[in-house]
């Protein structure tokens, strides 16, 4: 038995792999489940005692060697194997064509807008998609029979929780915890109960904004309207303003900017008037900020708020709004080379 051990360790010794393939049909020859030295170990049990030491020690050595030889063949084609394929890299190739993603026409607007605003102080504030009643509607001075507070309109969860109908909410929020000067925009999602079609949906993207402090006026409104109007439309671009009612606004008025494509000359998008409106805003009620435990004899301010679906439309020239969530590639695609 000891000639047999010593003629596998020789051919261990003498054991050369060209590759990844023969070595291991050496290592099962060898070392595996059915291999020699399985067979080896049944065999020492018929080993007498005055020789089993010796042969011990001499399968041992057996398995030392057959493990290191196929340690050191697998370390060497591992290696090889990575630096062949990084030798053959040539780094001067050209790149493939990689399909580039796009952002949605959504996420694209609500960024231009809040980096605008971000150029004049504005910071973005986010607060939760479902709402309690007084943060929804009491607070903002909506009255108990208020029509938005019908199921028709409002998607209610339980008696006093539903999903947000405005971002307003909010304005609430920051004007509870936080003190004036207040200057932030607020954009998400909101949620009404509307049928479906190419000019509404039950939900939607806003982004409004609040500003308090002491004697902010309506002139700073509307300066700071125009301001947002050009720098989104073009320099040419004007406003007007017309004399509207928000629960929680006094003054209130609606904004229209002069037509992005027939540049206020009339067209079938502003319906030949040459104006397309497109946000609410106001001084905020007085009654809101006592609600909000802001000292109205001491502060004022301005809010408005604005549909981003309607800014996108006007934008890139789209004419459904179900486009925009029915996720259809084809359209997706159009937006890959805009990168704000």
């Amino acid at each position: 038995m000891i000639e047999k051990i010593n003629k596998l360790i020789e051919e261990v010794e003498q054991f050369k792999a060209e590759n990844i393939e023969q070595l291991e049909k050496f290592r099962i020859k060898i070392l595996g489940s059915k291999g020699s030295l399985k067979e080896l170990f049944q065999d020492f049990k018929t080993v007498g005692a005055e020789t089993k030491k010796e042969v011990g020690q001499a399968i041992n050595t057996l398995k030392v060697k057959a493990e290191e030889k196929v340690a050191f063949y697998k370390n060497h084609f591992e290696n090889n194997l990575s630096s062949s394929s990084y030798n053959h890299i040539d780094l001067t190739l050209p790149s493939g064509n990689t399909p580039v993603g796009s952002m949605h026409p959504i996420s694209l607007i609500r960024n231009e807008i809040a980096d605008i605003f971000g150029r004049i102080g504005y910071v973005i504030a986010e607060g939760p998609e479902i709402e309690d009643d007084w943060h929804n509607f009491t607070a903002l001075n909506f009255p108990p029979n208020h029509p938005a507070r019908d199921m028709q309109d409002t998607f209610f969860i339980e008696k006093e929780i539903a999903l947000r109908t405005h971002t307003s909410s909010v304005q609430v929020r920051i004007m509870e915890t936080t003190p004036p000067p207040i200057r932030i925009i607020m954009p998400g999602r909101v949620y009404r109960n509307e049928a479906i079609s190419a000019r509404a949906h039950c939900f939607f993207h806003q982004v409004e904004g609040l500003y308090i402090a002491e004697k902010v006026s309506f002139a700073d409104l509307k300066q700071t309207l125009l301001y947002f109007a050009k720098e989104m439309f073009g320099e040419n671009t004007n406003i007007r303003l017309r004399p509207s009612y928000f629960p929680f606004t006094e003054p209130s008025a609606e904004m229209d900017v002069s037509c992005p494509f027939c540049k206020g000359s009339g067209c079938n998008i502003c319906k030949g008037s040459g104006w397309v409106e497109i946000l609410g805003c106001g001084m905020v009620d007085p009654n809101v900020l006592e609600n909000c435990n802001i000292n109205s004899d001491q502060y004022s301010g301005f809010a408005f708020g604005m549909g981003i679906e309607r800014i996108t439309m006007l934008k890139y020239q789209i004419n459904d709004l179900r486009l925009f969530s029915e996720n259809d590639i084809r359209f997706l695609e159009q937006f890959k080379s805009v990168l704000l």
